[in-house]
């Protein structure tokens, strides 16, 4: 898998991921290189191998960045349907899981356009107590740019 040629079947993947996950994780290393994952449900990917995250609660990230950049994001189609289809086929029809790797850039204010991203995506949460708690209020969002993609391999089921 190729990070330029194949980077709208990846954000494909991390939609669909998202749909059945509501998170992607993300490792990174903290000073003493010990790895540590955060969960983060608000990843957006842009069409040119970047991204973004808004920034509300993740702690160990902000403190990850000052030593150390590197970041790997995966990225799990959960879906149930896709999983039994998989398993009983003996296949995966896609891929069922996506690692990036990138650095992460700076935190900064987030803009009316990436605000309407977020918006759209916790559309169907709207109303909920959680979707207010979790998703509103953001302001601060942080900048990731992708270097390269792997695609997780699972033997003959993902030939």
């Amino acid at each position: 898998m190729n990070i330029s040629t194949d980077w709208n079947a990846i954000r494909q993947h991390f939609n669909k991921s998202f749909k059945s996950n509501f998170h992607v994780s993300i490792a990174s290393v903290d000073a003493n290189n010990n790895p540590t994952v955060t969960p983060i449900g608000s990843l957006f990917l842009n069409d040119d191998q970047t991204g973004f995250y808004f920034e509300k609660f993740p702690s160990k990230l902000p403190i990850h960045v000052k030593n150390n950049k590197n970041i790997c994001v995966l990225s799990v189609n959960s879906n149930r349907w896709f999983w039994i289809r998989a398993l009983f086929k003996e296949r995966f029809s896609t891929t069922p899981a996506i690692k990036l790797y990138g650095e992460l850039g700076q935190k900064r204010k987030a803009s009316k356009k990436e605000l309407a991203r977020l918006n759209r995506r916790m559309k169907m949460t709207k109303g909920l107590k959680g979707n207010t708690y979790l998703w509103g209020n953001m302001e601060f969002v942080r900048e990731v740019s992708f270097k390269s993609v792997e695609k997780i391999n699972l033997g003959k089921m993902t030939k």
